[in-house]
C-alpha cells in the first residue's frame, strides 16, 4: 500500500487540526455555537432588534453550556 502523496497528507493534516480545534470532545458546542451565532445575526438583521440580538448572545451561550454540563454529568454517573 503507498502511502499519499505530500499534498495530500498535509490536507488531512490541516483538516484534523482544525477539526480538533473547533469540535473536539464536545460537538455539541460547536453545532450550538454556529446556531447561536446564527440566530443572532438574523435577530440583529431583523430591523432595530441589536439590543435583543446582545442581550440573547450571552444568555443562549451560558444556557447551551449548562446544557453540556448536565448532559456529561448524566453520562459520568
Amino acid at each position: 500500500m503507498s502511502r499519499p502523496s505530500l499534498p495530500v497528507r498535509l490536507l488531512r493534516g490541516f483538516g484534523r487540526f482544525w477539526w480538533d480545534l473547533l469540535v473536539g470532545d464536545t460537538p455539541e458546542l460547536f453545532v450550538a455555537v454556529v446556531l447561536i451565532v446564527a440566530a443572532v445575526a438574523v435577530v440583529a438583521r431583523a430591523g432595530h432588534l441589536n439590543a435583543l440580538a446582545v442581550v440573547s448572545l450571552p444568555v443562549l451561550a451560558v444556557a447551551a453550556l449548562g446544557v453540556s454540563i448536565a448532559r456529561a454529568a448524566r453520562r459520568r454517573t
